[in-house]
């Protein structure tokens, strides 16, 4: 089983001491070319702190995340998993999580990076600031990431459990595999009426993953996950807007 997170805006300060980037120690080594067009693009626009500020649709108070790309490849790293905050990544809590949970988060968990590409919980990597609507100079983010990470989530053998947002989605669809199941968060009004959430479906996210990580179950099919939701009280289900690919997580 995989489980594909999207980014966050926000990144946590620091990393081990004396450690630096190494875009060959990432999971995913096909994805390399790309890792080195997209940080040599990035390194780039911020020498100019106005153009990055623009391309980044940065405020006046958010200028250091200008200086956290002029330092890509000398300040220090941490696993990915501890670099990300925000509100899905709070909610998952990391920094408490039992060893046996850590290391199946370096098993089966993945995060799309705008930056990166796909990159594993455990990966070394830098603060930084990229989205997936950047504009990088003379390079669509889109159109660099897209074929190469739907490239390798069709060759993920077994289960995906895509957590991802849909503008993530949109950087490399996981389509080529047809165990794949996007994850939606909704809620139900009087009436059956299916609402999506944004805000809350972040924090649900976050509550759902740190539940699978703790369970520790490589699920081999959408089957056995939604049983063993079923028999721990989870509200995961199939979809209900005849989507066949996707699967609901309700929340009050």
């Amino acid at each position: 089983m995989l489980i594909l997170l999207p980014p966050s805006e926000t990144k946590r300060d620091g990393g081990a001491d004396g450690s630096l980037l190494d875009l060959s120690a990432l999971r995913h080594p096909t994805l390399l070319p790309e890792r080195r067009m997209v940080l040599a693009a990035t390194r780039r626009l911020s020498r100019g702190l106005a153009a990055s500020s623009a391309a980044l649709k940065l405020g006046p108070n958010q200028r250091f995340e200008v200086l956290r790309n002029r330092a890509l490849t000398t300040s220090p790293v941490m696993p990915a998993l501890d670099r990300y905050t925000g509100v899905l990544f709070d909610e998952l809590d990391a920094g408490s999580l039992p060893a046996g949970a850590r290391e199946f988060a370096t098993d089966h968990l993945i995060i799309h990076s705008a930056l990166f590409g796909l990159v594993g919980a455990s990966d070394p990597i830098p603060a930084y600031r990229l989205s997936h609507d950047s504009r990088l100079p003379g390079l669509s983010l889109r159109r660099v990431w897209r074929d190469p990470v739907s490239r390798v989530l069709a060759a993920q053998g077994g289960l995906v459990l895509d957590l991802r947002s849909e503008a993530y989605v949109g950087l490399g669809p996981a389509a080529g595999n047809n165990e794949s199941f996007f994850v939606r968060v909704v809620s139900e009004a009087d009436g059956g009426l299916v609402r999506p959430l944004n805000h809350f479906g972040k924090k649900a996210k976050g509550r759902l993953v740190r539940r699978l990580l703790l369970a520790g179950i490589d699920h081999g099919s959408v089957e056995s996950l939604l049983s063993w939701a079923a028999a721990t009280g989870l509200p995961l289900r199939r979809s209900t807007r005849e989507a066949p690919a996707e699967l609901e997580f309700v929340v009050d």
